[in-house]
């Protein structure tokens, strides 16, 4: 290629990336400070590793565009969890290979030799591993020997018994151990399958990992992208069903597997997340990721150039009483700009008041709001003037649940015909249930106890947290330009409004 040509390549390639930078930029829902990838599609966090003091986040990612094709991991690193830098794609697949048709779903640890080490799903035959002796983790070496879990097929030692798919995998001693797989053949529920290995190369089939119970979960639910590591005096088992969204099990580890506790959601009925993932850093804490679903439909994610974004970092932790505490990292509170404040507002029943000096499409917010004698109270963001847009987060005191309502975020019709969680269960879902109208999280304030909300709010992504102990994730997906406004309001009783802050949130990212 002749240098007069490779500068009308190069002068090519700067404009489109110009024109392609603008589109985002005005792009009304592409968040601002919640991470995704430089562009196109990303799912499930996959293996998530703090490695020589960064944070490192792969993630099932289509650089080229479409739609679940040639499935690739993503990567990024961060020293503060707040500003992340892209790096290059960590494994792609390999055309004659174990992988040839994708990368999916897996997690990383650190093998027995102190090398950070991946395990994933190679498309279409099995477990993979792959390794990575580069301090800032970017180039990756397969392993000879994959897939070291084959894909069981008719007549194979182990069909039948257990299913092939996401793993994740942790060190014990001299023993390996891996989560495999969705589902447990013969049994009702969600599940997975217990391997063991000395090597990471040879790996037993040890058995079922956990009984699904009913009290919990459907019985056609299923175990996916697990990942497990012990939080306080338990274990926790986070993984995502296709049916449900992200959950979590916290339990104990015995000889004879795991034995589940306490079942929890991280995603109710008209919720996004579906692909979880945890990391251990270097202060001890344990630091949740997890994908945020679209609701535009996949013609608009294409046409858009971007899909899928990731929650804030969360730390999880276990209470006094054994439950599970979920807060998002301090770290964040480097983003706050322009600080807004007030303190000892009451509002009677039935009445709103609307916050003239709070207004955004980028902000947290942070209030402490005493229910009093309220059948409801909270917060409306992303108002417009006349009401027409609004999404409100509302505690409901009879019911004991934190809610997003929804039913009138958007004036998008297409918004308004929900997914429901993944692009298959709509169809099983009855006409009338097809347009989610809120989001509900159980949730309730002890005797006396003031109701205490984080909001994160980043164009069409809202992140609510109480009291560290619920969280709820939501799109939304307003159309006004003026649908800016903040809201309190009572409903059935008055409220006391303590305190509530305000903030701008910076960009971390074009």
């Amino acid at each position: 290629m002749s240098l007069e040509t490779q500068i009308e390549k190069t002068e090519q390639l700067i404009g489109h990336a110009r024109a392609l930078r603008e589109e985002f930029h005005h792009d009304p829902s592409r968040p601002i400070y919640h991470f995704l990838p430089p562009w196109s599609w990303m799912n499930d966090i996959n293996g998530a590793i703090f490695w020589q003091g960064r944070y490192h986040i792969f993630y099932q990612h289509n650089p080229d565009g479409g739609y679940w094709k040639w499935m690739q991991w993503g990567h990024a690193s961060s020293v503060d969890l707040v500003h992340w830098v892209h790096h290059p794609i960590a494994l792609t697949p390999t055309l004659d290979g174990p992988d040839r048709d994708g990368c999916f779903s897996g997690g990383a640890f650190v093998n027995k030799e102190g090398i950070p080490t991946f395990i994933y799903h190679g498309v279409p035959d099995g477990t993979c591993i792959a390794t990575s002796e580069d301090d800032l983790l970017r180039h990756w070496t397969k392993h000879p020997a994959n897939p070291v879990i084959r894909v069981p097929k008719p007549n194979d030692p182990g069909y039948g018994q257990y299913v092939v798919y996401d793993p994740c995998a942790w060190v014990e001693g001299d023993t390996y151990y891996a989560l495999i797989g969705n589902r447990v053949p013969g049994m009702s529920g969600d599940g997975t399958s217990l391997f063991a290995s000395p090597d990471l190369v040879d790996w037993t089939y040890v058995g079922p990992f956990y009984r699904s119970d009913r009290r919990w979960t459907e019985a056609d639910e299923d175990c996916a992208v697990p990942d497990f590591f012990p939080l306080g005096n338990k274990h926790m088992l986070l993984f995502c069903s296709h049916l449900q969204g992200t959950q979590y099990y916290l339990g104990q580890l015995t000889g004879g597997g795991y034995v589940p506790e306490l079942h929890g959601w991280m995603s109710w009925p008209g919720g996004q997340l579906g692909g979880p993932r945890a990391l251990l850093d270097g202060t001890g804490r344990r630091i949740f990721f997890d994908w945020i679903r679209e609701l535009r439909g996949v013609d608009r994610e294409r046409a858009s150039g971007w899909s899928g974004v990731m929650t804030l970092p969360r730390t999880l932790s276990l209470s006094e009483d054994g439950t599970l505490r979920i807060d998002p990292v301090p770290e964040l509170n480097v983003l706050r700009m322009n600080p807004r404040s007030r303190r000892d507002v009451r509002l009677t029943a039935d009445s709103e008041l609307i916050l003239e000096e709070v207004q955004g499409e980028c902000l947290e917010l942070a209030m402490e709001i005493h229910p009093e004698d309220s059948r409801a109270c909270g917060v409306r963001v992303r108002c417009s003037p006349d009401g027409a847009e609004r999404t409100a987060v509302v505690y409901d005191t009879s019911a004991r649940t934190l809610n997003v309502d929804l039913s009138q975020s958007t004036l998008d019709p297409g918004i308004r015909y929900h997914y429901y969680r993944n692009l298959n269960a709509l169809e099983r879902l009855p006409e009338e249930a097809r347009t989610v109208q809120a989001q509900a999280a159980p949730f309730a304030l002890a005797d006396g106890e003031a109701l205490q909300l984080r909001l994160f709010l980043d164009r069409s992504v809202l992140e609510v947290f109480a009291n560290g102990r619920q969280c709820i994730t939501q799109r939304i997906y307003p159309t006004r330009p003026d649908s800016v406004g903040v809201r309190l309001f009572s409903r059935g009783g008055g409220i006391h409004v303590r305190s509530i802050e305000a903030w701008d949130m910076a960009p971390t990212h074009d």
